[in-house]
């Protein structure tokens, strides 16, 4: 077992969901209040809560398997970010603010889930 609150990755991830509540939902339409901005915010609270629930497994596979869980939801932010750039919910900087933020917390993920597996 881990101290998640150690894990470089796991504080990074926490920002990035910090970001996207602060930032980037509060742009989106009353509309989509129950589609795209829900899916968005729980693809970005989804990746630290894997990250700590798969630090409190015993196993390096166990662990691995959450850190992948947290990478799909990754890609499923990056995604909804797309889709809400295409739908004029949010600019062109914003977007690459937070895609750079998402591709960080991605290529962590994608490093410690190479390190486990070795």
């Amino acid at each position: 077992m881990r101290d998640y609150k150690k894990l470089e990755v796991w504080k990074k991830s926490h920002k990035l969901n910090l970001f996207v509540y602060t930032d980037l939902l509060s742009k989106f339409p009353k509309s989509e209040q129950y589609d795209l901005m829900n899916q968005t915010k729980r693809a970005a609270y989804s990746i630290p809560l894997n990250i700590v629930e798969g630090s409190g497994r015993f196993t390096e596979k166990d662990f691995a398997h959450f850190l992948d869980q947290a990478l799909g939801s990754a890609h499923e932010l990056e995604y909804c970010c797309l889709l809400s750039h295409d739908l004029l919910y949010i600019d062109k900087d914003l977007f690459q603010q937070t895609n750079q933020l998402i591709n960080e917390v991605k290529a962590m993920l994608i490093g410690l889930i190479k390190k486990l597996r070795e």
